[in-house]
């Protein structure tokens, strides 16, 4: 008699959308096919689950994989196995590369690249400009298509869209969620001589709270004027958690580990290395993000993974390039902060797999839920590690998280059934695929 799954996780916690509790789930041909108490004589393989917690595969809406035109950085291969050596099942990967990811062949590049190279499941954000703007219906809506990605504030890359009128003709455009750098260029450009030579922590005195604010106030403004969804990424300041709560019918939020993790005495520590847009900022602002984040204001987690080579980053500021590696570190760093009281797991389910799910309108991915994509987060939520440069498998090879040690380790991360890495190891050749969409043009 041949088996009724190809795959059975037996024995975990599973924790979805109706709680936590002891099941087994069946997989077949990629899909969850039953949930409950499964005989395991019925699967091909089964892989013991006892003493973990099983959750929906983990969504990583916003990692800048390099590829093409910076891959001595990062490639799409490199910054995926870093995502499954993390417990990272899919990615949305930034426009800013080189070409820029502007048109529906530079979209239809980048899927041929990353199918079945990439280790994990995969789409890519469409960068929004005045010179596109014409073509976004249709942009929005390709295969793969995350959505339309916007800069109006200046980072890495050649994409900025600064003023009002360019902003408000892309949200004319677009009918998806359309997901936003928010820092006020006009302002970061008055404030170019706030910069201090050799002096890292004047980074977010430039890059300083206002400007953040000041461009939040317009996009929100602008997304009502035109009846626009926006995603606003990395929220780093305080005033625009306050500022945000009455504006939720218009306005996601993302907020990422380090502006969570890390304050400004990092600068002190990390030097460069903790350089990021929008910056790590003094702790009145991570306090009142974690305040937003137990209040239910703020919607998913992303890691702005944005790797540079060391020798880049050890560049003398203002000359360092802004940006540092997160894809891998995602889980750990928070289910750390689980095991410290300061977020529940059913929380982290819902800002890493329901919620990109719920504002992105994935098709069956974020949920265990039969007919949905095997794709599974597998954690061992008491397993102690020590973060190392030496674990992580970007190019760039280093962390800001070095030394760090933390309680919450992803044991394993199973994409479409397949075990892709399994404590430590890659287990299953490079087979990641695009996500799909239920706004997308096709199937």
């Amino acid at each position: 008699m041949s088996a009724a799954f190809d795959l059975i996780l037996k024995g975990g916690t599973v924790v979805n959308q109706d709680g936590e509790g002891l099941r087994d789930v069946g997989i077949r041909d990629g899909r969850i096919v039953e949930i409950g108490s499964l005989d395991a004589s019925r699967a091909g393989e089964v892989i013991d689950c006892t003493g973990l917690h099983v959750l929906p595969g983990v969504m990583d809406t916003q990692v800048h994989f390099r590829e093409p035109g910076l891959d001595h950085k990062e490639d799409l291969e490199s910054g995926s196995r870093a995502a499954v050596m993390g417990g990272v099942t899919s990615v949305f990967e930034m426009p800013n590369t080189n070409p820029l990811t502007t048109s529906e062949a530079a979209l239809a590049d980048k899927v041929k690249r990353g199918h079945h190279r990439m280790h994990c499941d995969f789409a890519f954000w469409v960068g929004g400009t005045r010179e596109n703007v014409k073509d976004i219906p249709d942009l929005e809506r390709l295969p793969a298509a995350a959505g339309i990605k916007v800069f109006m504030g200046s980072s890495t890359g050649d994409l900025l869209v600064e003023d009002d009128q360019g902003v408000r003709d892309i949200l004319s455009a677009t009918r998806r969620r359309a997901a936003f750098h928010s820092e006020d260029e006009f302002r970061l450009r008055d404030r170019q001589g706030e910069r201090v030579e050799n002096d890292p922590s004047s980074h977010p005195i430039w890059r300083d709270e206002i400007a953040a604010l000041q461009c939040t106030e317009r996009l929100v403004r602008i997304a009502r004027e035109v009846s626009a969804k926006v995603h606003i990424l990395h929220l780093s300041t305080a005033e625009e958690v306050d500022f945000l709560i009455p504006h939720k019918d218009v306005a996601s939020i993302e907020v990422t580990p380090h502006h969570l993790t890390l304050t400004d005495e990092a600068y002190h520590r990390l030097g460069t290395l903790v350089q990021m847009n929008p910056p790590v900022r003094e702790p009145r602002h991570s306090e009142r993000l974690w305040w937003g984040l137990e209040q239910g204001i703020l919607d998913i987690f992303g890691s702005d993974h944005a790797p540079h080579l060391l020798e880049e980053k050890q560049q003398p500021y203002p000359k360092s390039p802004s940006g540092m590696t997160g894809v891998q570190t995602l889980v750990p760093i928070m289910l750390d902060h689980i095991n410290a009281g300061r977020l529940s797991l059913a929380r982290f389910v819902d800002m890493t797999s329901a919620g990109p799910a719920r504002l992105f309108q994935t098709a069956r991915k974020g949920r265990i839920a039969v007919g949905y994509d095997a794709d599974f987060t597998v954690v061992d939520l008491k397993r102690k590690e020590t973060i190392r440069n030496e674990w992580i498998a970007s190019k760039c090879g280093w962390t800001p998280y070095d030394g760090k040690e933390v309680t919450g380790w992803p044991v394993g991360t199973i994409v479409r059934g397949k075990q892709v890495m399994w404590d430590g190891d890659l287990a299953t050749p490079s087979q990641g695929e695009a996500v799909v969409f239920q706004d997308g043009l096709k199937r």
